[in-house]
């Protein structure tokens, strides 16, 4: 995997937008925080993006050690000899700037939403009787893609196959799925995974998708919030755009 490519994370994916993530994920109260939980699962991302080689920034690996003080910390007997008001929550400075970050989110969304005013709807074929044949499209992040593929890989099997760059590579995974964007317009992002019977193949395919997204030549979509993502080719989405009033 070291020399098939590197991927930075791009620089507004953060270790808070991370921790947001899982919060909204798990449909936690961002003022009570289950630490232990969110240590863990912010510590899977991590190893993650290790295996998929993906250069993570500083930031992450501060924040992961700030998780496991903070879990650390509240481990710890209280003081029982000092009085309750006095005995401070070793999560209120992390929660402080999580509720202060969102907000900085909240009012930059809000701004280019004032900005924008189109939807993006994408317009396709019906895939049954029922089906309207139109998806109202949103916004998402590197963790949702994380997310979404790390259910994926979780079915893969466990052995690993050894392939040779000149059989698999990044490059050649990205011209298949620039071909299939082009006959199809947009994609389930699970099927692009369709014909990975090994893990590295997986990884792969999802190392050449973001790159595509990087490069401007593939753009990802969620239906709704943690809901079916789909891969759009760019080229072809400005003809579907629909102003709504």
């Amino acid at each position: 995997m070291e020399d098939i490519i590197r991927i930075k994370i791009p620089v507004f994916e953060g270790p808070f937008d991370l921790l947001l993530h899982l919060i909204r994920e798990h449909k936690i109260d961002i003022y009570d925080i289950p630490i232990s939980l969110i240590t863990s699962q912010y510590l899977e991302y991590i190893e993650i993006m290790k295996e998929l080689n993906l250069e993570i920034a500083g930031d992450f690996l501060v924040m992961a050690a700030t998780l496991i003080q903070i879990k650390s910390r509240m481990l710890l007997p209280p003081d029982e000899e000092a009085p309750s008001e006095e005995q401070e929550d070793p999560r209120r400075e992390l929660v402080q700037r999580l509720v202060e970050y969102q907000r900085y989110k909240e009012a930059a969304l809000d701004f280019r939403t004032k900005e924008d005013e189109w939807l993006k709807v994408f317009h396709r074929e019906p895939l049954s009787d029922e089906d309207e044949g139109e998806l109202y499209l949103f916004d998402l992040s590197l963790f949702d893609l994380l997310d979404a593929f790390r259910k994926i890989l979780d079915k893969a099997p466990s052995e690993m196959v050894s392939i040779t760059k000149e059989i698999l590579t990044v490059k050649n995974r990205m011209s298949m799925i620039m071909e299939i964007i082009e006959e199809h317009e947009a994609v389930r992002f699970e099927d692009l995974f369709k014909e990975g019977i090994t893990k590295i193949y997986l990884i792969v395919t999802f190392l050449a998708l973001l790159e595509l997204i990087r490069l401007g030549l593939a753009r990802a979509y969620q239906e709704r919030e943690f809901g079916n993502i789909w891969v759009i080719n760019p080229a072809k989405q400005s003809s579907t755009l629909v102003h709504q009033s």
